[in-house]
């Protein structure tokens, strides 16, 4: 090894090297913590520029998904194919870099602190896995030779609504909401499908006789619960018998009230968030110290 070399982490010899190293790596120190801040999810009231990325990349997703609904007309597709072409090419690179910006900045919150775990860890988040499904399947794109894989990949641009989690605090309350409550809800949904084969079996016993084609099984009438639990009522299949009619009814009413469990449960766990929120900004506004309200003037307390 050269002796210059050798002799650049000795701290008495060649000081501007470790001068310039330390300026540089807190230079990218900032630069990282400054792109966090703009990237963070969701961003602060207080970061105008966070604000304005979520918005253009929200509004990026919501031109993607239009183009997805307009490119399964052919005479749209033939006619604008380009454009759209272009148009997705020039999406996928933002979200590209936005991907790399994020997985790269990751690093300046604590939960992803080490440099190649934290990153991996970061990754490996809900969040993050629907980024990558956003981009990746686009960069195989031209390893792909069907043309309908072609298409299922373009029309999955569609499903790039789910990136807009990153950049809504309402969808990300949700989120917490269907944490905190997703015992009450599998409870709900449990309770509903319980009721589905029971209904169906019930009616299939009712039923058999009299319409052996349509309520030939258990299984098809499952098909009929659905309906019925959802008081959708296609008319494809439809009781005739009295007792068949009694569990229709019956079994109609209780869809109703059974139906509305979930969004009960949902709707007291918003109230919950949103309670805990304003809570936790009262807290914010007051002193630990002092106890008093900073948001006051001093003048304003005195008085």
């Amino acid at each position: 090894m050269p002796a210059f070399i050798a002799d650049i982490g000795k701290k008495e010899q060649y000081p501007w090297i470790r001068v310039a190293v330390v300026k540089q790596n807190m230079d990218t120190t900032k630069q990282k913590r400054r792109v966090y801040e703009i990237l963070k999810s969701p961003p602060s009231p207080d970061n105008p520029w966070g604000r304005v990325v979520a918005s253009v990349l929200i509004l990026l997703i919501f031109l993607n998904v239009i183009a997805a609904v307009l490119e399964t007309d052919p005479g749209i597709f033939q006619r604008y194919g380009q454009i759209l072409d272009t148009f997705a090419l020039l999406s996928v690179l933002v979200f590209v870099v936005e991907y790399l910006l994020r997985v790269w900045c990751c690093t300046e919150d604590p939960r992803y602190h080490a440099p190649v775990t934290g990153r991996l860890r970061y990754m490996a988040t809900p969040l993050a896995l629907i980024d990558l499904a956003v981009i990746l399947p686009f960069l195989l794109l031209p390893l792909v030779a069907s043309p309908k894989i072609y298409w299922m990949v373009r029309f999955s641009r569609i499903f790039w609504i789910l990136k807009i989690g990153h950049y809504s605090q309402s969808l990300k309350t949700f989120s917490k909401v269907l944490k905190a409550k997703k015992g009450e809800i599998f409870m709900a949904f449990f309770a509903m499908l319980v009721l589905l084969i029971i209904a169906s079996a019930l009616e299939f016993l009712a039923e058999n006789q009299a319409q052996p084609t349509k309520f030939s099984s258990v299984i098809a009438t499952l098909w009929w619960g659905v309906e019925t639990l959802a008081t959708i009522g296609y008319g494809d299949m439809v009781p005739i018998t009295p007792q068949g009619k009694f569990i229709a009814a019956f079994v109609a009413l209780l869809g109703i009230g059974l139906f509305a469990l979930p969004a009960g449960i949902l709707a007291s766990g918003f109230i919950e968030a949103l309670h805990k929120d304003e809570n936790v900004t009262q807290k914010s506004d007051i002193c630990p110290h002092c106890g008093k309200d900073i948001r006051k003037e001093p003048d304003e307390e005195e008085h």
